[in-house]
């Protein structure tokens, strides 16, 4: 549980849900330190906020740059006391169709740079006996569709980190909470947030170029409001015991009760043969 007197840190401020989320816990009276690859894209909503904001330009693909931060948080408002891993983009592409060069960026970006800024992070709330840190992953981290493969990937690492974490920093009174989110009107499905691969094999056509097309089609709109998004978020961490799993979205909770009937279905009927290869006498 937080307390009014902590500081937050925010990756991916420009826009979105990253954006929704700093106005909202600004607006609570938190102080923030709000971050973006431009420090000018959240110089707004510093001007606003001029006693409780600090805007920096944070690259969380460069170790230097989240050394940095941390260092100019910490002094300036004496601690990081919620880390929220905000910042990353999309990437579509049939497995096949995957670019070396584009995957490794989005690795760098969406799973290795919330690592790193977490491991930065993590002395100073274990020297304090408390903190909170919020990755926001997707329903992608928990269920799959064509074309989303490596984007699936990061966000089911992001999901694996957070849960084993989670174990890890409980005895230090230190929380961890991903956040999954359906869709939400955002820029996410634009050309800035969501990338593609160069190379199209038209194999795919009736199962990655549907979700391809479908996805950038749906850009601004999706069903998701980013400021209630937000809201959802700061009312679990405010929580006594804040979640280890959050879902927000309608849509994604949909989505996920099915998943979950789907595991349930195909294990039951292949139980049989999971427990034939069981040691009849272990010893």
């Amino acid at each position: 549980m937080i307390d009014r007197n902590a500081v937050w840190l925010i990756t991916g401020c420009s826009r979105g849900l990253g954006r929704a989320l700093a106005e909202t816990v600004l607006r609570g009276g938190y102080r923030a330190v709000i971050t973006a690859r431009r420090q000018a894209d959240v110089a707004d909503i510093v001007e606003r906020y001029a006693d409780t904001a600090l805007a920096l330009e944070l690259d969380v693909t460069q170790k230097n740059h989240i050394d940095a931060t941390i260092a100019i948080a910490t002094s300036h408002f004496g601690s990081v006391d919620v880390l929220v891993n905000n910042a990353g983009y999309g990437y579509l592409a049939a497995i096949e169709e995957g670019d070396d060069e584009d995957v490794r960026a989005l690795f760098e970006t969406d799973l290795f740079g919330p690592l790193n800024l977490i491991k930065a992070v993590l002395p100073g709330m274990r020297a304090r006996r408390k903190g909170q840190i919020v990755n926001i992953t997707s329903i992608g981290g928990l269920l799959t569709y064509p074309a989303v493969g490596y984007y699936h990937m990061v966000k089911f690492g992001l999901e694996a980190l957070s849960d084993t974490l989670a174990k890890e920093v409980a005895p230090f009174q230190i929380g961890v909470t991903a956040v999954a989110p359906g869709a939400f009107r955002t820029d996410f499905r634009g050309p800035d947030s969501m990338k593609q691969s160069a190379t199209i094999i038209d194999d795919y056509a009736e199962t990655v170029g549907k979700v391809r097309t479908g996805t950038l089609a749906g850009h601004r709109k999706q069903i998701g409001d980013p400021i209630l998004g937000a809201r959802a978020i700061v009312e679990a961490i405010e929580a006594a015991n804040p979640p280890v799993h959050l879902i927000i979205g309608g849509d994604a909770l949909d989505q996920f009760r099915a998943k979950l009937e789907s595991y349930r279905r195909e294990t039951d009927a292949w139980e049989n043969v999971t427990r034939s290869t069981d040691l009849h006498d272990p010893s």
